[in-house]
């Protein structure tokens, strides 16, 4: 059966394509077009004819790739010189060829070894390090892809063979070898689905689209004849921007990035893809990111120079004393020790008519003398002992993880001895403490919380109070233990939790009582990952019996269709698993699935849910058309889809944080807005993160006009793109009937709370810097220990943005009183034993890190032992890690597990990478 015949169905109309990222426009029109051919644009492809790009001006450099720091040419001049920089290996090299002249009193040996052989330990480990880079790189080069060779057929090839214009075709859950352009895939309209976990760590899937004019392009034999010429942008690092254009057939196509697929990103749930490579090797936009990491020396590194400068500040100057001493005696002392018959010796070490060359000439003989003083085999022993230590931190069993199969890994020798030293944590949250790993734990629909268990913080309150009656049982009398109370064998499975009295927040009728579903045991586990609800008011079907009815169909269909999520089969069961571009996505997908409505099937222009009929009681395919689809974004705040069902009603599905979707809210769409507001302030200082969720029906002649509205702004190139978009989303996302909320829980990583109460018993100072809002933040901060209740608190707050100058200065006036306040209170109360605690939220932290505001915010800061940092951006993290090592002049050590991380994991002293749900940068 040829290939062809297998490709995923699903028709598609490619005037109503919009997927997750740009639109493409029909033809060349593209406002960058004309920067092709100048400088910085100057790329020319020829598929299929590799020959051409051997020689200029088309020619490109090949696509092996090297990481190592030395060739066989380099090695010798290049290592040596590495070894000479440092200042005793320098002074060692002087005495070594004073030795082998007749200044020297000992033979050149007792130098000359000595150096030769430190200096060959430490290139022989330099050696053996670009080894084993050589080794890797050998390894990825040597993979080999499927690429067509000369006869026209595919066949594998290595990586290192393929060349700029080679089409070559991908399988799934392989990697691309280059950055290619993508052609055709096994889907029928035309698209892919890339992990890009190695490029920028997010481990959420994103779509790739090719062409219209290479959609059918699909048979080896087809694509080993395209002929075309791409003209594009030059090498560069940017990985989210590609200008270009396809000629093909005498037509010009326009590119974008979503028809480039980058190297060292992976194929996920697509068969296969065809693409031809546009840059290889060094000119890949993977390559070209790969900066070197900054060269971090530690405190006795350091330390250790400054011996060095001072032990040979003190052989000069004993050196020095001998010199002087020696021209001194030669010229008035040792001229009437006639034994020594110096007026016969022509020795310049000895002649009297000339003291001052003898001296100098001794001065060169102490400092080889007394040369000792320095130990020539101070840097090798320390780098043999890191070395050591780095090959036992490697093999420590205790720092596998058996989930991964991954274990710890130093990636330089040169910071082991700064581990001790460390004085201030910079953390991550998620992924970090957290797992990223989002659990649907509770929802508000139509009014009615639901939901009910022990969560992270309830659990950190009873590890507080168990701690607290330990320590009370033990002092009371040892004669009246009888009559005591086992504090300590309170477990977490004895723990019951109740709802919260919630105005509106049960039916009426409804009384608490020892039957009541809300109350759950703690111990039980999550049998389904992502999903842990208890409720039986919904559980097993039993919401069909609800007698609002119609919003819990509607709530469930919003978590169902409003994503960007793909179902992946699970084996041996009827569930499904899926992937989506947030943790939270996931569990709400999970959520949807167990409450009996599954999204099952997905393409570009349908989704298909199995939902449970109340009036039948069975499982029916509903089959949504997906008109439109609105991304989420940190600015919108918000994502939304609209769809068409077989009834042909157009429905709008909205979720969002809850603030933006109240202000969308219709008149008559605020019946549940106040009992929902309550529910989300109680998820909130649980912990939970959470979202909103809305929908309104659209008539036809709305949508219509809306629709015009909203592809002319799609079709519209240049800056004003994306504004105008906004706009006409805001056109649509209005009039919203609320529906209700859900919250969803990032459990913390095993053994948090125990791990950070030790480091604070140890005397460091821990600043957690999430991008969660600040009640999230707060609870998880008491959930894994960093927050006390008997901790003095305090909370830098801003509650406007800045819009004018005015306002800003108003603003920092406004926060610096805060800290002023703040400060007074820390002074007044220093002699108490209870730490402090500081929470900056996001609007606060912009302005606190402006000059005027940052060193008294940095001095508030550096006397609490845990700060908290809400909605951080990455660039405020590393930006947060640079001014706090700066200021304090300690020890820094950052912790973190995503792309986001990488650049304050480089700012501190000491930088920890987890291998996390975020991604491995």
């Amino acid at each position: 059966m040829p290939e062809s015949s297998r490709r995923t169905k699903g028709k598609i109309r490619w005037s109503k394509l919009y997927t997750f990222t740009c639109l493409r426009p029909s033809t060349a029109d593209f406002v960058h077009q004309e920067h092709l051919g100048q400088p910085g644009f100057s790329r020319v492809v020829l598929c299929n004819e590799t020959q051409l790009h051997k020689t200029k001006p088309h020619k490109y450099p090949s696509n092996y790739v090297s990481t190592t720091k030395y060739n066989v040419v380099t090695f010798l001049p290049q290592s040596l010189f590495e070894q000479f920089r440092r200042v005793a290996n320098l002074y060692f090299l002087l005495a070594a060829v004073l030795s082998v002249t007749s200044l020297a009193p000992f033979s050149p040996i007792s130098l000359v070894a000595p150096l030769v052989f430190v200096i060959g330990i430490s290139m022989l480990k330099e050696a053996v390090e670009d080894w084993h880079r050589f080794l890797q790189d050998l390894n990825v080069n040597s993979r080999t892809v499927k690429a067509r060779v000369g006869n026209g057929r595919f066949a594998d090839k290595k990586w290192r063979e393929l060349s700029v214009g080679d089409v070559i075709k991908v399988h799934k859950n392989e990697y691309f070898p280059s950055d290619l352009l993508f052609l055709s895939s096994s889907y029928e309209d035309g698209i892919c689905y890339v992990e890009t976990m190695n490029l920028d760590g997010e481990t959420n899937l994103k779509v790739k689209r090719c062409l219209e004019a290479t959609l059918g392009m699909n048979e080896d034999e087809e694509l080993s004849k395209f002929k075309g010429t791409v003209r594009c942008e030059d090498p560069n690092p940017n990985l989210y921007t590609f200008v270009g254009n396809l000629e093909f057939e005498n037509e010009s196509y326009a590119l974008c990035p979503a028809q480039v697929l980058l190297r060292d990103s992976k194929l996920r749930n697509t068969d296969y893809i065809y693409g031809v490579v546009v840059f290889s090797g060094p000119d890949t936009k993977a390559v070209q990111n790969s900066t070197r990491s900054p060269s971090k020396r530690s405190r006795i590194e350091k330390k250790m120079d400054r011996v060095i400068y001072l032990l040979f500040s003190f052989l000069f100057l004993i050196s020095l004393v001998t010199a002087i001493a020696s021209a001194f005696f030669l010229k008035y002392e040792m001229l009437e020790w006639s034994y020594l018959r110096l007026q016969d010796d022509d020795n310049p070490l000895f002649n009297p008519s000339k003291p001052k060359v003898s001296g100098l000439l001794h001065f060169a003989r102490a400092l080889i003398l007394y040369g000792y003083l320095i130990p020539i085999s101070l840097y090798v022993s320390i780098e043999v002992v890191k070395v050591l230590q780095t090959m036992l931190i490697n093999k420590d069993i205790e720092m596998y993880d058996e989930v991964t199969c991954k274990s710890v890994r130093a990636r330089t020798s040169n910071l082991n001895e700064e581990l001790g030293q460390v004085e201030i944590i910079l953390s991550d949250k998620t992924g970090t403490l957290t797992r990223n790993e989002m659990e649907f734990r509770k929802c508000s629909i139509a009014g009615i919380s639901y939901g009910g268990d022990m969560k992270e913080v309830d659990l950190a309150a009873s590890r507080r109070m168990n701690t607290c009656a330990e320590t009370c049982r033990s002092s009371i009398d040892e004669s009246n233990t009888s009559q005591s109370f086992e504090f300590s064998e309170l477990s977490e499975a004895d723990i019951m939790v109740t709802e919260k009295a919630i105005p509106g927040g049960r039916e009426d009728g409804e009384n608490l009582s020892t039957e009541n579903p809300e109350i759950s045991t703690v111990g039980k586990e999550s049998v389904i990952k992502g999903f842990n609800f208890r409720d039986d008011r919904l559980m097993n079907n039993r919401w069909i019996h609800r007698s609002n009815l119609y919003d819990v169909i509607m709530f469930f269909r919003v978590m169902a269709l409003c994503h960007t999520g793909i179902p992946v089969e699970a084996n041996q069961t009827d569930k499904l698993k899926y992937e989506a571009e947030s943790p939270e996505e996931v569990a709400f997908l999970v959520a949807s699935q167990e409450f009996a409505f599954q999204f099952f099937r997905r393409t570009q222009s349908v989704m298909v849910l199995k939902e449970l009929d109340p009036s039948s009681g069975k499982v029916v395919e509903r089959e949504y058309k997906i008109l439109h689809l609105l991304e989420f974004s940190s600015s919108r705040k918000r994502m939304s889809v609209i769809v068409r069902n077989k009834g042909g009603q157009i429905f709008l599905f909205c979720k969002g944080a809850d603030s933006i979707i109240f202000d969308r809210l219709a008149e008559n769409g605020k019946s549940y807005q106040d009992s929902t507001a309550l529910h989300l302030s109680n998820y909130a200082e649980d912990g939970f993160r959470t979202l909103a969720f809305a929908y309104r029906i659209i008539e036809s002649a709305e949508y219509e006009h809306w629709n015009s509205i909203f592809s002319q702004a799609k079709t519209t190139i240049g800056p004003e793109r994306d504004e105008l978009l906004d706009k006409a989303s805001e056109m649509i996302e209005k009039d919203l009937i609320l529906l209700g909320a859900a919250a969803v829980e990032d459990k913390l990583q095993k053994g948090v709370p125990e791990c950070i109460d030790k480091l604070a018993q140890a005397g460091l100072k821990i600043w957690l810097l999430t991008g969660d809002k600040k009640e999230t933040a707060v609870n998880i901060g008491f959930s894994c220990s960093l927050l006390q209740q008997d901790m003095k608190q305090f909370h830098l707050c801003l509650s406007k943005e800045a819009e004018t100058k005015i306002q800003v200065k108003a603003m920092k006036e406004d926060l610096l009183y805060q800290i002023e306040s703040s400060y007074q209170v820390m002074c007044e109360e220093c002699n108490k034993d209870s730490p402090f605690a500081m929470v900056v939220d996001g609007k606060a932290l912009e302005v606190a890190l402006t000059d005027g505001v940052k060193n008294q915010f940095l001095q508030l800061a550096v006397n609490c032992a845990f700060v908290i940092c809400c909605r951080v951006s990455p660039k405020q993290k590393a930006l947060i890690t640079r001014l706090v090592k700066e200021y304090t002049g300690k020890t820094t050590l950052a912790i973190g597990d995503g792309a986001n991380d990488v650049g304050m994991i480089q700012e501190a002293h000491i930088g920890i990478g987890i291998s996390g749900m975020e991604g491995m940068q």
